[in-house]
């Protein structure tokens, strides 16, 4: 095929051209500090079929939204940079590696593994639309075949790139019916108290809250760091280097079981294994970091809707707003393992999860730091506000990101989708973790500097934290637990 995309992005936009202001957070994401892209894996049941590829990206996958047919232009360097349409020459986009045949299992899914560590240290071409379809036709232990989408954050958050790729899928079962989502609710709520007495005892505190909360987030931000520790190297190259990536996997049912005994959350209890199981990898490998100074980062979507919403509806004039990178970072102080008498217990990680992230969720910080950055990109400009974020991820030991997808198996273009999972690259940070949920199955994916952690015994640590929950301190905490709950 021809190409047919000849563009020169530093040439600034011709008369009568079709553009649009670039968000303020895409030109963050898109900076010479950071260059953050999201990698949406599906690993498929059969072959790929490789005729279907291009009619599908051509005819579902381009309409969805005309962020995947522009790409990014400024005539000056301190504009605001434009999104401008083209013509998408498809083939640039769809790579197709090739591997050595006739391998075993175990081979190619080293091959893999290279590939796909390979891809993250990449930066997406600026002169086409900031995306790429990635083709594995050999079969691992994984799958039969690969689908790795990669996608720039600066085209939208995972709420608006996973409602682009939900568009893309049918239901395995039955295709003419709607994909349906799990419940990450407790399981008992807690009543609230609506009174004018109520109201305003409860806002008081908060506002005092929110505004420690601003100053800490800041301080982390600015000058005051994490302690280097086997999950932070501390090195500011991070972004631009190759992280290695593998996953754990969860049943959606236990964990469910969990949270109905502890009154938490799916993702309280997710957030307490994670916690807990990396502190235990931090004391196996430097018995003194496991009381460390360690801040997670928390990514929280801020669309005030429930539920995912289609494409094709967020392109409405009346949702424009839902597309695009709507989030906030929550800086969640880790618990420690060993600290005299707290945080002693396992399920303690998970209340205290629970505790900081329901605080922050609900605080005014969130608000104040969002306004922090506006006046910032007012006053010097968007460089400058993608540094303080480069800053801020650079300075915190962790990034946790999570995304829920469909409970019913699905198909693309008729290809039975056996698992799906995702990773952030590009975030100066030695260790991403990634949580989305996929047909009663949760997936964690681990995202770590390469050469500094130890992916599998960090993921030994994990699983041991969620069975040591499960198993062991589930049971011995019962009563406890029903007090706690009944009390509320």
């Amino acid at each position: 095929m021809t190409p047919n995309l000849q563009i020169v992005t530093n040439g600034g936009k011709q008369e009568n051209e079709e553009t649009e202001p670039v968000s303020p957070t895409g030109q963050y994401f898109n900076s010479k500090v950071l260059s953050i892209c999201i990698l949406a894996i599906l690993e498929l049941e059969v072959p790929i079929d490789d005729s279907c590829v291009l009619p599908q990206l051509r005819d579902v996958f381009l309409p969805l939204n005309p962020r995947f047919s522009s790409i990014m232009i400024s005539e000056k360097k301190d504009e605001v940079k434009q999104w401008k349409r083209v013509e998408v020459n498809l083939e640039d986009h769809v790579i197709v590696p090739s591997f050595p045949d006739g391998l075993s299992v175990e081979s190619y899914d080293n091959y893999y593994d290279e590939y796909l560590t390979k891809l993250t240290g990449e930066p997406l071409p600026q002169h086409r639309p900031l995306w790429e379809l990635h083709i594995i036709k050999y079969k691992t232990s994984k799958a039969a075949s690969h689908f790795i989408f990669k996608l720039h954050h600066a085209l939208g958050d995972g709420y608006s790139l996973m409602g682009a790729l939900l568009s893309c899928l049918k239901r395995a079962d039955n295709p003419s019916l709607p994909l349906t989502f799990p419940s990450t609710k407790a399981s008992s709520e807690i009543k609230s108290n609506n009174t004018a007495a109520g109201i305003i005892t409860s806002w008081v505190p908060r506002i005092l809250s929110g505004i420690y909360d601003f100053g800490w987030s800041f301080l982390k931000s600015t000058c005051k760091e994490d302690d280097k520790t086997p999950i932070r190297s501390g090195n500011v190259g991070l972004g631009f280097l190759p992280i290695e990536i593998s996953t754990i996997e969860f049943s959606l049912y236990q964990i469910k079981l969990i949270g109905t005994k502890l009154g938490t959350t799916v993702n309280d209890i997710l957030a307490g294994i994670i916690f807990l199981g990396i502190r235990r990898y931090m004391q196996e490998t430097e018995t003194e970091s496991c009381i460390s100074e360690s801040t997670a980062l928390v990514l929280l979507n801020t669309r005030n809707i429930g539920g995912y919403m289609s494409a094709k509806d967020m392109n409405k004039a009346h949702n424009k707003k839902i597309w695009g990178n709507q989030f906030a970072f929550l800086h969640i102080a880790m618990p420690q393992l060993i600290n005299e008498q707290r945080y002693s217990n396992v399920v303690d990680f998970v209340y205290e999860a629970q505790k900081q992230i329901t605080r922050l969720r609900n605080s005014p910080a969130v608000y104040l730091t969002a306004q922090c950055f506006e006046i910032l990109r007012k006053c010097k400009g968007p460089e400058v506000v993608a540094e303080v974020i480069h800053s801020t991820l650079n300075k915190s030991s962790i990034a946790i990101t999570n995304m829920i997808g469909p409970v019913e198996q699905v198909t693309l273009a008729d290809h039975p989708i056996k698992g799906m999972y995702f990773m952030v690259s590009g975030s100066p940070q030695s260790l991403v973790i990634t949580i989305m949920s996929y047909a009663q199955t949760i997936r964690i994916g681990v995202g770590v500097e390469k050469g500094f952690i130890d992916s599998q015994r960090l993921n030994s640590s994990i699983q041991t934290a969620f069975s040591l929950i499960e198993n062991d301190k589930v049971t011995d905490f019962i009563p406890e637990i029903e007090s706690l709950i009944d009390s509320n």
